[in-house]
């Protein structure tokens, strides 16, 4: 694709990464078959190519409008279509400059601006969002049935987090709401890396990835974030280095994940974090690599444990994991390894419509994404559902009254000896 970008940006970092981004595009639309939003819509300018070009005339100095603005919006950054793409299309990290841009061009209405508003100050912020979450299980047996599906029960969890007590260590991130939404997912993933030999440790001060307020037109305030968690995990890096490395820090929400793993590239340009932040990239693991590496020490675990009747599983693999990590069959090949049948999922590979803050933003678009991945998943009428990321479990339930949890936690009670419910 040629291109011809307007001086704004053309001599920028963000404009010599958006304009290789745009020429690498060569239209062939292979994007438009994988796309959830053009699924839905059928129209090409809710599909990434049609997004592509509406983020290039931007980009040459065409002033944007609210109508660009809306179908940037629309966008999930699923990222299944750089999966497809057999040019290798950086479409999500164009789609972060091209929204960054207009962000600051098109003005929204006072109630958009208030609603972002508050998802970048107020889920991010662990200890604020804590007590707003306190509150609204104290009021969930008021609350109408729709927004109650919204707050689960309070949780009385009696698992405590394993005492420290192996050389090899590794640090894991709590994130901003999942310890309040499913605080065993971490401690689940703390007692199977126990029984591998792990002892997984907490940063007290890291918090929320970045991604919500990043991906929320607050982009200086996600990466702040960025460089907060950075700085909360350098100080455990630099004081295991001359005894036990940190041998990596892992990821339970793919969400998180893939976020945490493009830190060297968001800060590459920052001289005091940018060092920092290619090392925590490269640290960074979603719990199924911590597993794929730990495979033959976990064989002899799980064959001592399998269950004896095989329970009926349908994994979710969130867009995170299979499109922006590239990670796919992993978590199967552990769960089938476990002793699980896994049902077949038709269309596994389009969004559930959880996708952050889309289910508050782009409310219709993703209760019908939401609908159809839970006519897949069920099909074949499994027992419980499984996915590896918060955003979808908390998402999926709301469509089904078939338990919802994250694949470590069900990998975490075969490995204890208990029977699932």
């Amino acid at each position: 694709m040629q291109t011809h970008l307007s001086d704004f940006i053309k001599h920028t970092p963000e404009g010599e990464e958006a304009d290789a981004i745009l020429r690498s595009c060569v239209h062939c639309g292979f994007c438009l078959a994988t796309c959830p939003t053009y699924q839905l819509l059928g129209d090409e300018l809710d599909s990434p190519r049609g997004r592509i070009y509406l983020m290039k005339q931007v980009l040459e100095g065409q002033p944007p409008t609210q109508k660009t603005q809306l179908h940037l919006d629309r966008c999930l950054t699923c990222r299944a279509c750089e999966t497809t793409c057999p040019s290798g299309v950086r479409y999500s990290r164009l789609l972060d400059i091209s929204r960054g841009v207009v962000h600051k061009n098109v003005t929204r209405s006072m109630r958009e601006n208030g609603i972002r508003y508050l998802l970048t100050k107020t889920l991010p912020n662990r200890y604020l969002f804590k007590s707003l979450f306190k509150i609204g299980q104290f009021c969930r047996p008021l609350l109408p049935a729709k927004l109650k599906k919204s707050i689960p029960p309070k949780i009385q969890n009696t698992r405590k987090w394993p005492v420290k007590g192996h050389q090899r260590t590794m640090l894991v991130l709590d994130g901003c709401v999942q310890p309040e939404f499913s605080p065993n997912i971490n401690i689940a993933t703390a007692h199977v890396l126990d029984k591998l030999g792990i002892s997984l440790i907490k940063a007290e001060q890291a918090g929320c990835c970045g991604a919500l307020a990043y991906h929320l037109d607050a982009q200086q305030d996600g990466v702040n974030h960025m460089r907060r968690n950075i700085d909360a995990w350098w100080s455990f890096i630099n004081e295991q280095k001359s005894t036990q490395p940190i041998e990596a820090i892992v990821i339970t929400a793919s969400g998180c994940g893939v976020t945490v793993k493009e830190y060297g590239h968001l800060l590459r340009h920052d001289p005091v974090y940018a060092k920092k932040a290619a090392q925590i990239s490269a640290l960074t693991k979603d719990i199924s690599e911590i597993l794929t590496a730990e495979a033959n020490n976990l064989t002899a675990l799980l064959e001592k444990s399998a269950p004896s009747n095989k329970i009926k599983l349908a994994f979710h693999s969130p867009c995170t994991l299979q499109h922006g990590m590239q990670i796919r069959g992993v978590v199967e090949k552990i769960l089938d390894k476990a002793g699980f049948t896994l049902c077949f999922v038709k269309d596994a590979h389009l969004c559930c419509g959880s996708a952050g803050t889309y289910s508050i933003l782009q409310p219709n678009l993703s209760q019908q994404l939401l609908k159809e991945k839970i006519i897949n998943l069920t099909a074949e009428k499994p027992d419980q559902l499984v996915t590896a990321n918060i955003g979808c479990l908390m998402h999926l339930q709301k469509g089904t009254s078939l338990p919802v949890n994250h694949w470590i936690e069900i990998l975490d009670v075969i490995l204890s000896g208990d029977s699932l419910k």
